[in-house]
């Protein structure tokens, strides 16, 4: 295995600049996801440092060697693919020792590699069966056996579980995250699925624009996100986000409720004080609370979604719609009066401007 060290990389395709100055560290052995929407420039970062891409400006070291000229299949890397990339006329064991007979391996070591990789992935019942006679999970073990058996320094994979159905995407990440606790190898994963990257990731890379958002642990990047990009990307439902005005009394919302702030966070936020700002919450983090007493934002309920054991209930602060997860016995009906409690242990303030988180 190897570590990977990206530094001032830039890919331009013709006029367009898909990857602007990506400086990137990764460690060996660790498993990092690439994250980000559609057009960002993940995937053209990672078909790059396969080799698959040519660098326009930049250079890309793995194992201390700078590899910008060299062939990828000299590159001793390992690469996954959305769309399996199987051999239809071979069958599975065929498929998977593929690249070991391409580069002259000995069969009894080609057997015993393939062998041991389709034990390890579940499949040695499969080993004579040609790909559609397997299903789509199955598939894409296949494709990685293919790259297990190689034994690179480093796996590549990219958004390996699109073509998937939702239980076969959850059986495959399991599978994946297993794979790589086995190995210990360095995997580099390639995602748009925000809950992929939490579930897999030692640590995110979240990519907007050709550049780098911010990186770290899942944690990290879900509790301390730096902009409000990061904090809307991350988290299932997605943060609710509230335009406010910040003054000496609390967070006063447009239609006039005032959230008292407590005093460690008054004097934090007191330099922004008759600054408009934006008041990020999570939907976990706000409750029901006694229509009397407590401190609480009153509202309306509008939409009840039910999901089991917690409901998804839809209201407005400040004539912005909000969801909060509530326990199922708790969520009342469209147009019940409530009173909302906000763990205020867990909010963001966010400068309208620029997006940037306030107090990090």
């Amino acid at each position: 295995m190897a570590h990977v060290t990206i530094k001032g990389l830039h890919k331009h395709f013709g006029a367009v600049h898909v990857v602007k100055g990506i400086d990137l560290a990764i460690a060996d052995g660790e498993f990092t996801v690439l994250v980000g929407p559609s057009g960002c420039g993940k995937s053209t970062l990672l078909r790059t440092v396969a080799g698959l891409e040519q660098a326009s400006e930049g250079t890309i070291e793995i194992g201390g060697k700078v590899v910008n000229d060299t062939r990828p299949r000299d590159r001793d890397v390992a690469m996954v693919f959305q769309d399996y990339a199987l051999y239809p006329h071979m069958t599975v064991a065929q498929n998977i020792g593929f690249g070991l007979r391409a580069r002259n391996f000995p069969r009894p070591e080609i057997e015993t590699r393939v062998k041991r990789a389709a034990k390890m992935l579940n499949i040695d019942q499969l080993l004579d069966r040609l790909p559609r006679q397997l299903s789509g999970g199955q598939r894409q073990r296949v494709a990685i056996g293919r790259a297990i058996v190689r034994n690179p320094q480093i796996f590549l994979f990219d958004e390996p579980l699109s073509n998937l159905d939702a239980q076969l995407r959850d059986e495959m990440r399991s599978e994946i995250k297993r794979l790589h606790q086995e190995l210990g190898a360095t995997m580099i994963y390639v995602t748009h699925d925000q809950i992929e990257a939490m579930t897999l990731a030692d640590r995110i890379v979240l990519m907007n624009a050709g550049q780098i958002e911010q990186s770290g642990t899942p944690l990290e990047l879900y509790e301390k996100p730096r902009t409000r990009f990061v904090a809307g990307f991350l988290g299932s439902p997605k943060i609710n986000f509230i335009k406010a005005r910040l003054e000496n009394a609390g967070i006063v919302f447009a239609d006039g409720q005032t959230l008292k702030l407590p005093a460690v966070d008054a004097q934090r936020y007191a330099a922004h004080a008759g600054k408009p700002v934006i008041f990020g919450i999570r939907p976990q983090h706000i409750d029901r609370a006694p229509m009397t007493g407590s401190p609480h934002i009153k509202s309306t309920v509008d939409l009840v979604q039910p999901t089991g054991a917690r409901t998804y209930v839809t209201f407005t602060i400040g004539g912005e719609p909000v969801m909060a997860e509530l326990d199922a016995h708790d969520a009342g009906k469209p147009g019940d009066e409530i009173a909302i409690a906000l763990d205020l242990a867990h909010f963001l303030l966010i400068a309208p401007e620029n997006g940037n988180v306030l107090g990090r």
